[in-house]
């Protein structure tokens, strides 16, 4: 196939997966690619630790490698069955319609975005707040954050949504769309092992403290470039967003706090909503019944309320748009300038 031809149906697939996950989101019913990856990475794990129950006896060092080829073989394997659907894909292309290889790269895409499913998990939080069911909320908001949430009140419930947001904005939605746009699925189901290993074994416990350590330094790395491109796309998104949001203050709060966390990454685009938002974010919180303590973000120049997760929901959605809007405009600029060559050739 044309290799403008091909940008050209990878650009359709991209724009037509992003308006899918708009529509459809994450319904239950629907079986979900991170599920599988999920399931690979507790079948490596297994054969290489031992369960939780009973572990292998292994020394840090081995432990350290031993993680490195957990990270190395999850990868191969979610990419070798992506890489078949994907050829399979083509083939029905070229023997069928070309619209089955759009489809199939379509449906991919939108099943690594979570633009829509980041909305509807933390607007039940919203929703159970408003009803003054400070139960349900707490319950609502635990199935987003990893925090203790048994004894938050309603402004530190409120916190915590907000807070997952604003980090999910970057590795949930602006991250995938970088890597999807750059080399399709392959690249966004890359992206999607590493950040799901990062998710279920990049802890400082002493199960994963070595173990984990490889999928922890890989998915800093991959995050490194597409965190901070997220926070400055949030920043232009606060121009057209109104007065609830401060384009100034966002930039002014980024600049300032971006590095306060320990990790490399997850300040950017938390700090960043803070400014646009006029709110002060993080700060101490309790894990697995211990207090961490993390800097604050923002300026505190009013208090946070429950609007606010609407607000930030409003400011993850207008980043994504204008991502997606950049990235095809990207990709529609190099599909026009390789039918320009091809046609002076």
């Amino acid at each position: 196939m044309d290799i403008a031809v091909r940008l050209k149906f990878h650009i359709i697939a991209f724009l037509t997966g992003y308006v899918l996950d708009l529509i459809i989101g994450d319904p239950h019913w629907l079986p979900h690619p991170v599920r599988f990856i999920g399931k690979v990475i507790l079948f490596y794990e297994k054969k290489l630790t031992g369960t939780k129950n009973a572990p292998k006896e292994l020394t840090p060092k081995q432990k350290r490698f031993r993680g490195k080829v957990m990270v190395l073989l999850v990868v191969l394997t979610v990419e070798f069955f992506v890489a078949f659907i994907l050829i399979a894909a083509e083939i029905a292309s070229e023997k069928i319609n070309c619209l089955f290889g759009i489809a199939i790269e379509a449906i991919m895409t939108f099943q690594l975005i979570a633009t829509k499913s980041l909305k509807v998990e933390s607007m039940k939080v919203y929703k159970e707040l408003k009803k003054g069911n400070f139960v349900s909320a707490r319950k609502a908001v635990s199935m987003i954050v990893g925090r203790d949430t048994e004894n938050l009140s309603e402004k530190e419930v409120t916190k915590a949504a907000v807070e997952t947001v604003a980090e999910n904005t970057s590795d949930g939605i602006i991250a995938p769309l970088i890597l999807l746009a750059l080399g399709g699925p392959l690249a966004g189901f890359f992206y999607k092992c590493i950040n799901t290993m990062d998710s279920m074994i990049g802890y400082k416990n002493p199960r994963y403290i070595d173990f984990g350590r490889c999928a922890a330094k890989t998915d800093d790395f991959v995050n490194f470039i597409p965190a901070r491109i997220s926070a400055w796309l949030m920043i232009f998104s606060c121009c057209f967003l109104g007065k609830d949001f401060s384009t100034d203050n966002a930039k002014k709060i980024y600049l300032r706090d971006r590095l306060k966390h320990e990790s490399p990454n997850s300040a950017h685009t938390e700090s960043t909503c803070a400014g646009a938002l006029g709110i002060q974010l993080a700060g101490p919180a309790v894990y697995e019944g211990k207090v961490e303590h993390k800097e604050f973000l923002g300026d505190q120049v009013r208090e946070i309320e429950l609007e606010d997760i609407k607000r930030a929901n409003k400011l993850s959605y207008a980043t994504s748009f204008i991502c997606v809007l950049s990235c095809s405009a990207i990709m529609g600029l190099i599909y026009f300038a390789i039918k320009y060559y091809n046609g002076i050739k």
